[in-house]
């Protein structure tokens, strides 16, 4: 027995919110390529590089949402939500080529240092370029959150991480304007490439779990076993073989549902959809596969592993 999920966010929904991000990537790209052009700071250059890819990322995000949403077909029978966890990792590898080429910039101009120019406006440009992105990035790891889309939250997480390297790169410039010490500008991007490492890897991690099928969280299965055990009779209901696991913003789960032998097939099939409508009433858009199995039959427990 199946469970037919309620309907959830499709692409016309989420798109909006990639197209929001394209168009924030172009914008703020454009800022600090100025601000760069004007100071001839390192920092900034690899500030300007980041938001490059932040928006070769969100064109990525567009189309991963956009094939996410295509329904079931006949050669996927699952739905094509999983195009949601390519786009991650992508964007996860995309934010470690970024790193290492700050890293890179940093480690050139702190062996080469070269002067640095106009400061307080290339800084200025800088901060609003940053503003603008932490906007954008909240609120799409706000839907991202809501909708339970990976891509959304990892394009979020990204601008984020953007706002970061901004804030480091004006802290940097900041104390080299004030102090005369040039070499903060490329130390700054050093420790900048650094912290997005560390978010590139979470971003390859998350869609990785993904793709290897991982279960829903601990809190999503907690519920869903505290469900099953209000259904459950000692010695009448049992349930064992109990499988989750999430792709995109779909959700799936299987169970086998144990019962009296004698039961008829009718009063079976009722007891199912009823657990089976309390699931889907607090998890919308899962799809959970019921097996009935006679309680008192040994076979029934050959698979109790799981």
């Amino acid at each position: 027995m199946e469970s037919l999920p309620r309907p959830v966010a499709t692409a016309p929904n989420l798109r909006k919110y990639a197209w929001l991000a394209i168009a924030t990537a172009v914008v703020t790209m454009l800022l600090k390529a100025g601000a760069w052009a004007i100071t001839g700071s390192v920092g900034l250059l690899s500030d300007a590089a980041e938001s490059t890819v932040n928006l070769v990322a969100a064109i990525v995000a567009l189309v991963s949402l956009t094939i996410a949403a295509r329904p079931p077909d006949a050669g996927h029978h699952f739905g094509h939500t999983k195009a949601e966890y390519f786009s991650a990792a992508l964007e996860g590898i995309m934010v470690f080529v970024a790193a290492a080429s700050i890293i890179y910039l940093g480690i050139e101009r702190l062996l080469n240092p070269r002067p640095l120019e106009s400061l307080g406006i290339g800084l200025g440009i800088s901060m609003v370029a940053a503003v603008l992105n932490g906007i954008v990035g909240q609120i799409l790891i706000r839907v991202g959150t809501r909708h339970r889309s990976i891509t959304l939250r990892a394009d979020g997480k990204h601008l984020m991480t953007d706002v970061y390297t901004s804030a480091g790169v004006v802290v940097g410039l900041g104390l080299a304007w004030f102090t005369g010490w040039n070499w903060m500008d490329p130390v700054v991007a050093i420790l900048v490439g650094v912290n997005i490492l560390i978010t590139g890897y979470r971003l390859i991690s998350e869609s990785t779990a993904g793709l290897m099928d991982a279960s829903l969280s601990p809190e999503d299965n907690a519920r869903i076993q505290a469900i099953l055990d209000a259904h459950a009779k000692p010695g009448v209901i049992g349930f064992h073989a109990v499988r989750t696991r999430e792709s995109g913003a779909r959700q799936f789960m299987e169970m086998h549902m144990l019962v009296p032998g004698d039961w008829t097939v009718q009063r079976g099939h009722d007891a199912m959809e009823n657990l089976i409508e309390e699931i889907v009433a607090q998890f919308p858009s899962i799809h959970v596969t019921g097996h009935l199995e006679p309680i008192a039959d040994p076979r029934s427990y050959e698979d109790m592993t799981l």
